[in-house]
């Protein structure tokens, strides 16, 4: 079945970066694409990231274009995001999933942006 495991998370002043990873098992890697999402407290999870199967494309979130960074290495099972100029409204927990077809969430990783 379908497991992934987010890690890297943790607290960071405003300003400051983060890479988190994402392990993925149970499917074949290379022919998903693989997605990075959100959620702040009150609030649903929001799609914040998104790569192709191949690495070659990706798009963001309007809210974190220009300052985060997904990569992934097909090879290794892995999807990366990075994280720089970490604002505090980026708190949040963060998980992976791949799309379409995204399986069960994993426990995500938590990240809190505060002085």
């Amino acid at each position: 079945q379908v497991q992934l495991v987010e890690s890297g998370g943790g607290l960071v002043q405003p300003g400051g970066s983060l890479r988190l990873s994402c392990a993925a098992s149970g499917f074949t890697f290379s022919m998903y694409f693989m997605r990075w999402y959100r959620q702040a407290p009150g609030k649903e999870r929001e799609l914040v990231a998104h790569i192709t199967n191949g690495g070659g494309s990706t798009n963001y979130a309007d809210s974190v274009k220009g300052r985060f960074t997904i990569s992934r290495d097909n090879a290794k099972n892995m999807v990366y995001l990075q994280m720089n100029s970490l604002k505090p409204e980026d708190t949040a927990v963060y998980y992976c999933n791949r799309f379409p077809s995204p399986g069960s969430w994993g426990q995500g990783t938590q990240v809190t942006v505060s002085s």
